[in-house]
């Protein structure tokens, strides 16, 4: 059965960051499963052009460029006007579903009375929790998040967490729903011809980092830890790719501070189709998150690298990283430091961890293994749920 699906995802689309990645898999994979897609989406990002699928742009917010990562003023005030273009597109459509993402649960859950088309709950992450971990919310406002959270998730026909963390806030909220956990998935293509790009190299050995340098990510943690190693006699540098000018600046300070700064190097972003032959020069990738509960997008290109990932040992991490394919370390400089020094002194422990990883993620998190996660959550239980709400319709 084919669908007609409204995706509305409250994000910059498409840039290089975690959940525009995820909406970009999403749709492909919806489109190359023969379902029609409309997707409504910040005005801000680059066009693309994936099968089945139109992309509809929310108009543009005076002072709304630069989305930053999670919850923002920004970010709230395009929600405010994508809500009346979400409105005015199930006025105007026959949609049989709607994927909402993060967010957009709330503006469908309020419109659901009006249209009755039902949506699923698209959740990269508890929205109470991360509002929480960036600003310290009073309890009677977390609580009150919270329960809006429960509603949300209990007005879905289904959820598509992206982690098992993020399943069982589900699964608590909703013990009945159905729940498919959709794993992000390796981004980048190795093989043994991958080479760093022309004259970027080391003669140390090489502790990498990608992402964004907003708090949460721990690379301050990664960096006291890394200061601690190399005080300690270990011979390395790290690499840091990503951030903006703002957060550069203050990461660089703090590796100044440390005294290892002249072994620290801050390259800022640079494009995904490029992270292969960056990550090649790696001898260590690392995931040093502090906060959260999903687990980083990162993660799953880091274990598909052939480099040893060295990791928190936080539920982020754990939910999918074990001592199998990880080095997991304690959220403290310390274990940071240790975790290291362990890893660059054994070469066995790290091709052991590495090819471990890529095992695990041939089997587990490949873009196919998503795709059969997909597609048969909508086949097994969302299309029979339309069915029969589409046949009670008919019988009243």
């Amino acid at each position: 059965m084919s669908l007609k699906i409204l995706v509305v995802a409250p994000q910059p689309f498409f840039i290089q960051r975690g959940t525009p990645i995820a909406v970009r898999m999403l749709l492909q994979s919806l489109g190359e499963a023969g379902h029609r897609c409309d997707a409504i989406v910040f005005p801000e990002g680059e066009d693309v052009d994936l099968p089945n699928v139109q992309v509809i742009r929310a108009p543009r917010v005076p002072g709304t460029k630069g989305m930053p990562p999670g919850f923002s003023l920004k970010k709230l005030l395009v929600d405010a006007a994508m809500f009346p273009m979400l409105a005015w597109r199930l006025l105007r459509h026959r949609y049989d579903l709607v994927i909402a993402v993060e967010e957009a649960a709330f503006m469908t859950l309020v419109l659901k009375p009006f249209f009755r088309v039902p949506y699923i709950y698209d959740i990269d992450s508890s929205i109470p929790e991360q509002i929480n971990d960036k600003f310290g919310l009073p309890s009677w406002l977390n609580t009150a998040l919270t329960a809006a959270e429960r509603t949300a998730v209990r007005g879905s026909i289904g959820a598509i967490p992206c982690c098992q963390a993020l399943g069982d806030i589900v699964r608590d909220y909703a013990p009945t729903l159905p729940v498919q956990t959709l794993e992000d998935v390796s981004l980048v293509e190795f093989d043994a011809e991958t080479a760093p790009p022309e004259g970027w190299s080391y003669e140390s050995p090489v502790l990498m980092y990608i992402g964004n340098l907003e708090g949460y990510q721990g690379v301050g943690l990664l960096i006291e830890g890394f200061a601690k190693a190399v005080a300690d006699g270990t011979e390395a540098h790290l690499v840091v790719i990503g951030g903006t000018p703002d957060t550069i600046e203050t990461h660089r300070a703090l590796a100044d501070r440390t005294g290892a700064g002249d072994k620290i190097t801050f390259t800022g972003p640079r494009p995904v189709e490029e992270i292969a032959r960056y990550m090649a020069q790696a001898t260590i990738v690392a995931s040093p998150r502090t906060q959260g509960r999903n687990t980083p997008m990162k993660v799953y290109s880091y274990l598909d690298s052939g480099r040893p990932l060295l990791a928190t040992r936080l539920p982020t991490h754990t939910q999918v990283l074990d001592d199998d394919i990880a080095m997991l370390v304690d959220p403290t400089a310390e274990d940071m430091a240790r975790g290291i020094s362990a890893l660059l002194a054994d070469p066995d422990l790290r091709d052991r961890l590495a090819r471990q990883a890529a095992e695990r993620v041939r089997a587990e998190f490949s873009p196919a293994a998503y795709r059969r996660k997909l597609t048969g959550f909508l086949e097994n239980e969302i299309i029979p749920r339309l069915r029969r709400r589409a046949s009670a319709a008919g019988a009243t």
